[in-house]
């Protein structure tokens, strides 16, 4: 029996408008749709796409638990877990498309068993969605980088500091746990500073300067900060 496609397929940030027609196309025309999360129809991602795809609502959800936590085996062994799920319907003959928020490339749940799934000879496709850091520089009418100015993005929760005394503009992404020790680094760097929380959702709230965001703000709080010579007006 000829084996299923799995597609890793963006759902954008938060508003169902930033959804492609690509990845609404690829969750209408396949029947199993697999999501981060414990409780499929909980989950953002499921959320965020019955929205713009309504007939979501009537197909097959598998339900994926992906840890993120510090204990690298202990991940391990459920991505592992999670891929074997998805395998086992993939030898069906079905494809499934997998939800994840932005894009399936960046710091995506997806990836973790993406690389099971392909060191055991399954086809893995990639549907792009419309980034965090994107949606979140559009929402503040801000460029990213322009002209010669490099651009990093930067998971936060990792970072020590010193991370911000490379040349160019920063998007800091997971920064909510930390946000106290974050907001230091960037006063020190003399960056100009700006985020957007939740961006896209209803919750969304804008902060224009630094002292602005709250050390409580949420987990999808997204950091862009940049050189006095490039803020934009």
């Amino acid at each position: 029996m000829k084996k299923g496609i799995v597609y890793g397929v963006g759902v954008g940030p938060g508003d169902p408008e930033l959804m492609t027609l690509k990845a609404i196309r690829i969750i209408r025309e396949n029947e199993v749709i697999a999501v981060p999360g414990n409780n499929a129809k909980q989950t953002l991602a499921y959320r965020i796409a019955v929205q713009s795809v309504p007939e979501l609502a009537e197909k097959e959800l598998l339900a994926l638990s992906i840890p993120m936590g510090k204990d690298a085996a202990a991940n391990r062994v459920e991505h592992c877990r999670c891929a074997r799920m998805v395998e086992s319907i993939l030898a069906q003959g079905k494809n499934v498309v997998y939800l994840t928020l932005g894009d399936p490339a960046v710091y995506s749940s997806f990836s973790y068993i993406q690389h099971f799934l392909q060191e055991d000879g399954y086809t893995v496709q990639l549907v792009s969605g419309i980034t965090s850091f994107c949606a979140a520089a559009a929402c503040l009418n801000v460029s990213l980088a322009e002209w010669d100015e490099p651009l990093h993005i930067i998971p936060a929760l990792h970072m020590c500091g010193e991370e911000l005394d490379s040349a160019g503009n920063y998007v800091l992404m997971k920064s909510a746990s930390r946000m106290g020790e974050v907001k230091q680094y960037l006063r020190q760097s003399g960056k100009c500073v700006c985020a957007v929380e939740n961006c896209g959702m209803p919750t969304q709230r804008v902060y224009r300067a630094l002292e602005e965001i709250p050390d409580d703000a949420g987990y999808f709080t997204l950091i862009i900060a940049k050189t006095p010579e490039t803020k934009e007006a």
